[in-house]
């Protein structure tokens, strides 16, 4: 087998399973472990697919067990994050004090921000440098800075947060269910995620349909804590919840 037809083949079968083992990816393609982990680098670096520790997942289910970097979450599921953007970016009035969570769904209702009357917090620095580019006025959390997702995480920023009181926030998830709520793959992620919703008084978490039925490490929040605006692709039993709000796509 030729070196680019084992390389598709990887990405189909990781694609399909979501997940799989170094050893597997040997043994189905007749390859040994070491030229697989070869392969895996390769479409690592291609954004075909992620790499994990003892072999590869896929770009969508990969975030639910550990953070992607932001680069790699910006080709997924495009159409449904702006349709979902364009839905909570019209929910931002002039006088509200906006908390935006870290995260390429919130980066995109970021994209979409026109009102510049309004005050604006964020963990994100990358969002702060383009809410202030369009003459907004910006409050930026202190803290460590998570470099995989932009982030700043910590007791600085779980300071910081409890000095203030949001009218209005968006958050990203990694996982929604309604038995597990909203997750996140990062503890110190989710108490600044957590400590954020506190401190607001109307709260939406954004999240394509990817994310709806997947658990991932760690609860910031209970399902129904937060209005959640996913896309018209949601699964079917998710329309009975009254917080759901699905955008046509």
């Amino acid at each position: 087998m030729i070196a680019e037809e084992r390389l598709g083949r990887i990405a189909e079968i990781v694609a399909r399973r979501g997940a799989a083992s170094v050893s597997e990816l040997a043994a189905a393609l007749d390859a040994s472990e070491s030229t697989i982990r070869r392969d895996l680098d390769k479409l690592d670096q291609a954004r075909r697919l992620v790499k994990v520790h003892g072999g590869a997942a896929a770009l969508g289910s990969a975030h639910i067990t550990r953070d992607v970097a932001l680069p790699e979450r910006h080709g997924l599921n495009v159409e449904e994050k702006r349709a979902i953007a364009a839905h909570a970016v019209s929910l931002i009035g002039p006088d509200d004090f906006v908390y935006l969570d870290a995260g390429s769904t919130v980066e995109e209702l970021v994209n979409l921000i026109d009102e510049t009357r309004a005050l604006y917090a964020t963990d994100a620095v990358s969002h702060a440098m383009k809410l202030a580019s369009k003459g907004c006025r910006v409050v930026v959390l202190g803290g460590e800075l998570k470099s995989l997702t932009e982030a700043l995480v910590g007791p600085d920023a779980l300071a910081a947060i409890s000095r203030y009181h949001f009218t209005l926030g968006f958050w990203g998830t990694n996982g929604a269910t309604p038995e597990d709520g909203f997750t996140t793959p990062d503890r110190s992620e989710a108490m600044v995620k957590q400590a954020s919703m506190e401190r607001c008084a109307r709260r939406y978490v954004l999240a394509d349909a990817s994310k709806l039925g997947a658990t991932s490490l760690v609860t910031f929040a209970d399902f129904g804590a937060a209005t959640l605006v996913t896309s018209d692709r949601a699964p079917l039993e998710y329309r009975m919840y009254e917080n759901v709000v699905e955008v046509s796509l």
